[in-house]
């Protein structure tokens, strides 16, 4: 995509806020997203004035490239939300780091959308609000990179999942692996699977991708489950501002901006590997 191309200083400043350890930044400016659309199309009232406030989980390799909130200038879901900004007329993005399991609970307050692959699902839909869905999702599996893991052998083995995401009752009612180790977050999770910690560790299968081609070879991507998942951005519930989002959303799925971001920022973080390629595993 070679539209308009704003650079700018990214200025912000961590803090710790709330239980949990929230960190927060704020971006002046688009960092290095371009731009598409008319600029102020649309127009809501922000839960914090004169700024676009999106919580974030990171680590987010390809999604939100950065491993603070206050270092992220690019990413997928970075750039969705900078273009959203950009039509509703909001030059500040702020960022806030928070934990899947708070975003997912409806327990963070004043933000205007949060974006962490979330998935679509009933009991979520009882605290939050979901957004126009944005993308189609699949479960994978990593592994340690000398690791001999198949599709039988990992329903025997210990697997690990990460808190508050639907692989948790995957892991545990549909797959019914022998052992599954709950952490609390995307980096334990990866990390004990290189060491060795668990067999093998699964969440959506872009994350696999970008956690796998950023693990310096001590990971690979063995196999995928059809999930039948939908991604989308979660409102808190009862926001006023979700039918203006969401149509904002939609022009972007429908003007190719978001096909554009997909092929700038997902396929590079995925290491090239596509997601047609990984094997597809029965459950």
């Amino acid at each position: 995509m070679k539209f308009k191309t704003i650079k700018t200083a990214l200025l912000a400043s961590a803090l710790t806020v709330m239980a949990g350890g929230i960190a927060s930044a704020e971006t002046v400016g688009y960092g290095k997203c371009e731009l598409t659309g008319k600029k102020g199309s649309h127009a809501i009232t922000p839960a914090v004035p004169g700024q676009f406030t999106v919580i974030i989980n990171l680590p987010a390799v390809g999604q939100f490239n950065g491993d603070t909130p206050e270092a992220i200038r690019d990413g997928y879901e970075f750039c969705m939300a900078v273009n959203v900004a950009h039509r509703l007329g909001l030059d500040k993005v702020k960022l806030v780091n928070a934990s899947f399991d708070s975003i997912v609970a409806g327990q963070n307050k004043d933000f205007d959308i949060a974006l962490a692959l979330i998935s679509v699902t009933e009991p979520r839909k009882k605290v939050v609000d979901f957004s126009t869905v944005y993308m189609n999702s699949s479960y994978g599996v990593a592994t340690k990179a000398d690791a001999n893991v198949s599709e039988t052998s990992v329903k025997t083995g210990r697997v690990g999942v990460q808190a508050g995401t639907t692989l948790v009752p995957f892991a545990q009612e549909t797959l019914k692996a022998s052992k599954v180790d709950v952490y609390d977050d995307t980096a334990s999770m990866f990390t004990a699977a290189a060491a060795g910690k668990v067999d093998a560790v699964m969440t959506d299968l872009s994350i696999v991708l970008g956690q796998v081609a950023n693990s310096k070879g001590r990971l690979k991507v063995v196999g995928q489950y059809p999930s039948g998942g939908q991604t989308a951005g979660i409102y808190p519930k009862g926001s006023a501002s979700k039918p203006v989002i969401d149509a904002v959303i939609q022009e972007l799925k429908d003007d190719g901006t978001l096909k554009k971001l997909e092929a700038a920022y997902l396929l590079p973080s995925w290491g090239g590997v596509s997601p047609d390629s990984v094997p597809t595993w029965k459950y």
